[in-house]
């Protein structure tokens, strides 16, 4: 996927086809089934106007797209790294005002919102000096560099109450997660025994592969492949985890950046992590770049009275007591979730439905959840959650 942020260049390939599949147990349906409300627009509709610091690939295929579908809503200027940069994105997305940098955008007139699609270890100053400067805030995922500034920006949030803060959720799950909640909700397998979960590249270890941002933490601080979108998406279903003990490992050391130089790997390409739900249930997950010929995706929710198994193409099976094996289970497309995060967006400015997916409030908990991992990997302890420092 090309990069037009005006950010070191590094490729945002999708790094596991489907890692942030969700796990178990029941919670109201209320989140998802928002995603697809009914809204009412009235025919002369506030107009929006949009600032962009960050224009690269997600940005410019999805939100972007996204935003310019709502009425009356009209992106107004970007920003990245250079006014080069910035003027290409303004040309390839046909946006009046280009500036040098994200400073000079937030002092600009005529700007109502902002989307920030840069990398984490720019969120936390992006969205702070936003709000400060009046403006609703939309900010990619992952939410920060680590807890401490995700807790800041939260923070922030509660400063401004009139001014909305999303996140963007993971929407690797989206096609799964109403059937699944559907059948947990109903108390199909009976109470959650154990989870199994396993989001696995299914290649071998490439030991001159490419520096991807993801790999260094100068610019991803602790996130670490998908385990945050993972969680976020298991809290659909779960609510927050506690205990949780993490086994890390860098496989490749090195890397190699766009002009074949290597540098040091800083960010785990193999995780384990083990941690307890609200009734004690155990839940281990993998995560991978490293492990040639796996199955790739897997999920087993394991429970008193059956089993849910989603496989890497996110079809999923059901069986129960009695059985003798798995079974597949309808999931029809007209019952999936769809992505609307930009229409949540622009409705939570206008006063028509609140933010659910995703609020600063979700956020610093898969943040914590992805520092507590952290932390047991250095310290070979459990952390409980949520942090209390």
């Amino acid at each position: 996927m090309s990069n037009d942020s005006g950010y070191p260049k590094i490729n945002r390939r999708e790094l596991l086809a489907a890692a942030s599949l969700p796990v178990a147990a029941a919670l109201a349906p209320s989140a998802l089934l928002a995603q697809e409300r009914r809204t009412r627009r009235s025919s002369t509709p506030k107009p929006i106007r949009v600032g962009i610091i960050g224009a690269g690939g997600i940005v410019n295929t999805v939100h972007a797209p996204g935003l310019r579908k709502m009425p009356g809503v009209e992106i107004v200027a970007v920003a990245n790294r250079s006014l080069e940069s910035s003027q290409r994105a303004a040309k390839e997305l046909n946006i009046p005002r280009a500036y040098a940098d994200w400073q000079q955008l937030l002092k600009a007139d005529g700007i109502d919102a902002v989307l920030i699609g840069t990398w984490p270890y720019t969120h936390r100053d992006m969205t702070l000096a936003a709000l400060d400067s009046g403006r609703h805030v939309l900010c990619q995922a992952r939410m920060a560099n680590d807890a401490a500034e995700a807790c800041d920006m939260l923070a922030a949030s509660k400063r401004h109450p009139n001014l909305v803060c999303q996140l963007v959720p993971t929407s690797q799950s989206y096609r799964i997660d109403r059937a699944i909640q559907g059948l947990l909700a109903k108390g199909g397998i009976g109470d959650v025994l154990s989870v199994e979960a396993q989001m696995l590249q299914r290649g071998f270890a490439n030991f001159s592969g490419e520096l991807d941002w993801r790999h260094d933490a100068r610019y991803s601080g602790i996130n670490v492949l998908n385990v945050g979108g993972t969680y976020e998406t298991m809290m659909r279903w779960l609510g927050p985890g506690n205990r949780v003990m993490g086994k890390t490992r860098i496989q490749i050391p090195k890397r190699r950046d766009e002009k074949g130089a290597e540098h040091a790997a800083s960010i785990p390409d193999h995780v384990e992590v083990l941690y307890e739900l609200a009734n004690g249930a155990p839940v281990h997950m993998r995560f991978s770049e490293t492990t040639g010929l796996s199955r790739g995706n897997d999920i087993w929710i394991h429970g008193s009275e059956g089993t849910i198994r989603v496989d890497n193409e996110q079809n999923i099976f059901l069986g129960h007591r009695g059985d003798k094996e798995l079974a597949p289970h309808p999931n029809p497309p007209e019952a999936q979730a769809k992505h609307r995060v930009e229409e949540e967006f622009v409705n939570a400015i206008r006063g028509i439905e609140p933010v659910t997916m995703n609020t600063f409030d979700i956020g610093v908990q898969y943040m914590e959840w992805t520092e507590a991992i952290s932390r047991s990997a250095r310290t070979g302890t459990a952390v409980a959650l949520p942090l209390t420092a």
